[in-house]
């Protein structure tokens, strides 16, 4: 047992850091009901952590390196946890969004570390065994965020979500100081202005992203957080090529089946994982589902997925990840056309033949990834590949909410505006946030059937918008894959690297 101690260190910090990437969807509705939250707020609560991982991610990956990553990793943990302790017990919906931007903070610590913790602490044959439970535990989360989820949001209360971290962070703690080595490499300085620049560039972006959906595109916050991103951006560009020791090698972005694969790593995780936020609010709040209930009706795709991967993962090894991804992309898409089959009078199962499909795609593109994109690049860059493709899938997933949450939102107020219904506005902000139980609760009762019919065409109409740019995204970028990617037999000869990490939204 104290030989695999190490892996069961491991192992709780991955599962906790993945799985709150979605446990916090299936209690959207309750926390907007407690926190009196707007849109917006719940859009912040989702984005906020994914952001923070997202962009840090690299420039941990470097500390770590640098400093020591089993202090990396425990530091991680720490500062996820007291995050979490935050998280659950925010008084309102700005401190709930500060306290995830932290969480995130200490889960690119943790993440950025545990590959290279595994790698010092299990050799030969053992090491093959550690990174397949690894690899199974990332997959697990998929499936336990949203299950998880709703059985604490409805057994106990939404701040469960958080506060469960904090026993499983005190174990993690523990056992990481007990059992893991410490391993450091101090060759070469980190960047630390790349970090900067890359961090806010991406966080005015996406900023200005969800900035133009509540305000619009001209509204002058928008313009302002647009014009930082780019400048920002030019700054990482300038840092990242005269630097001795970038975060990424824009060289590689030379190479086209470089670009179209960090396309993908994007996409993947905007059109699989991004509208399940939306999702959520429609099964809870319109058709009554509870948190349980909600988070169920989401897990075929988990499903599909871990069978696909676990069927074919024997058989894939060694042919070129090329056809894999590519065909998994198109599945993708096609799923989330086929969940635009939603209407006014749908219920639940109308998603299912959607899910299975996307997860079906997700299985068959997400384990290839990483491999893909090293097949790609020189060797001595693998492992800053596989960092930038774990930091684009997150980014991905914050890019991916904010964009789909203007769809939603935008096409949920269309449809109210052009209803027969007072202060339309508001009623529509009240119906993307989660609010449709109450709005139609207080209704006049003359008047309630026909905002009840106008509800439900909204949110379908919202959700099929949504579908729509997701599926048409992952087909065109299923189709660039087998079009650009190009077989690398060289590369695929030479020795492999160490195994790289691939998020599970």
């Amino acid at each position: 047992m104290r030989k695999w101690s190490p892996l069961v260190a491991v192992c709780l910090g991955t599962f906790m850091l993945l799985v709150d990437v979605t446990i916090v969807n299936v209690a959207l509705p309750s926390m907007a009901l407690a926190l009196d939250a707007s849109f917006t707020s719940l859009q912040w609560v989702i984005d906020g952590y994914a952001l923070s991982l997202a962009a840090l991610l690299l420039v941990a990956g470097s500390l770590a390196d640098r400093y020591g990553r089993r202090g990396a990793y425990v530091v991680g943990l720490i500062v996820f946890a007291l995050a979490s302790l935050a998280c659950g017990l925010a008084p309102s919906a700005g401190a709930l969004i500060a306290a995830r931007l932290v969480q995130g903070v200490g889960a690119a610590a943790m993440f950025a570390a545990t590959t290279a913790l595994l790698q010092s602490s299990y050799s030969g044959r053992d090491r093959g065994t550690a990174f397949g439970v690894w690899g199974a535990v990332n997959g697990a989360s998929a499936a336990a965020g949203p299950l998880l989820g709703g059985v604490l949001t409805q057994g106990i209360s939404w701040r469960a979500i958080f506060l469960v971290n904090l026993p499983v962070a005190v174990v993690a703690v523990v056992l990481a100081l007990r059992v893991l080595p410490e391993t450091k490499s101090a060759s070469g300085r980190v960047d630390a202005l790349g970090g900067l620049t890359f961090t806010l560039a991406t966080t005015a972006a996406v900023f200005g992203l969800i900035s133009g959906g509540e305000h619009g595109w001209g509204d002058t916050t928008t313009v302002a957080s647009f014009a930082v991103a780019a400048a920002a951006l030019a700054g990482f560009l300038v840092v990242e090529r005269r630097g001795a020791h970038p975060l990424l090698d824009l060289g590689l972005f030379r190479r086209p089946s470089f670009v179209v694969l960090m396309l993908t790593a994007v996409i993947l995780s905007a059109a699989a994982f991004g509208p399940f936020a939306y999702t959520s609010l429609w099964l809870q709040s319109l058709l009554g589902l509870g948190p349980i209930r909600a988070g169920l009706v989401v897990l075929p795709l988990s499903v599909a997925s871990f069978a696909v991967s676990a069927f074919l993962g024997r058989l894939l090894h060694g042919r070129s990840p090329r056809l894999p991804v590519g065909v998994g992309m198109l599945l993708i898409g096609a799923g989330s056309l086929l969940m635009m089959l939603v209407a006014s009078t749908s219920g639940w199962v109308v998603l299912l033949p959607g899910l299975v499909v996307s997860g079906l795609g997700v299985g068959l593109a997400t384990p290839v990834l990483v491999s893909a994109v090293l097949a790609t690049v020189p060797g001595h860059r693998a492992g800053m590949a596989g960092g930038a493709v774990t930091t684009f899938r997150q980014l991905g997933m914050a890019v991916g909410i904010a964009v789909l949450g203007t769809v939603f939102a935008g096409r949920i107020a269309d449809v109210v505006a052009g209803g027969s219904v007072p202060d339309p506005g508001a009623v529509a902000g009240a119906l993307s946030s989660g609010g449709a139980a109450q709005v139609l609760a207080a209704a006049p009762a003359p008047g309630r059937a026909a905002l009840t019919a106008l509800a439900h065409r909204a949110f379908a109409s919202g959700l099929d918008q949504v579908f729509l740019v997701c599926g048409v995204s992952a087909l065109v970028c299923g189709v660039l894959v087998l079009a650009v990617v190009r077989d690398s037999r060289a590369d695929a000869e030479q020795p492999a690297p160490p195994p790289v990490a691939t998020v599970a939204p």
